[in-house]
């Protein structure tokens, strides 16, 4: 049996996943839900989900209340990680330098994210960013 790939969902695959149920992103949602795939998560990274989210309610179709019963699923989904020092910034985009700054604190190899050029330069801690078809491709 392969071990399940532990990675870092940056949130615009979550949304994307959330948004529609076609695609790369709702697939890796499901990957999760199925075991295949081991999400880290940070407290950090938990309060960017339920901004954005939130703010995105009626184009997402949810209510508040789906979006908390959805993070506390997540929660439990997900291996935590506390994050004991900074480097920022560090990447093109400095608000997502606490998504690499979770990724070598948890040893996380993979950031799956849609903007693959925000987190160039994240090779030199050895964290690779990729899409959400590419990590399908890689795990199936």
């Amino acid at each position: 049996m392969r071990k399940r790939v532990r990675i870092i969902l940056d949130t615009n695959v979550l949304y994307s996943g959330l948004y529609s149920s076609n695609g790369a992103s709702f697939r890796v949602l499901q990957a999760i839900d199925k075991n295949r795939v081991k999400m880290v998560l940070s407290t950090t990274l938990l309060f960017e989900y339920e901004d954005v989210l939130k703010r995105e309610l009626s184009i997402l179709g949810l209510s508040d209340r789906d979006v908390d019963k959805l993070l506390d699923y997540l929660c439990l989904q997900a291996e935590h990680q506390k994050i004991h020092f900074l480097w920022r910034p560090r990447l093109p985009d400095p608000k997502d330098d606490h998504i690499l700054e979770l990724a070598v604190a948890s040893q996380t190899s993979l950031i799956v994210t849609h903007n693959i050029k925000d987190f160039r330069g994240s090779e030199l801690f050895g964290v690779r960013s990729i899409t959400p078809k590419k990590l399908l491709e890689e795990i199936l």
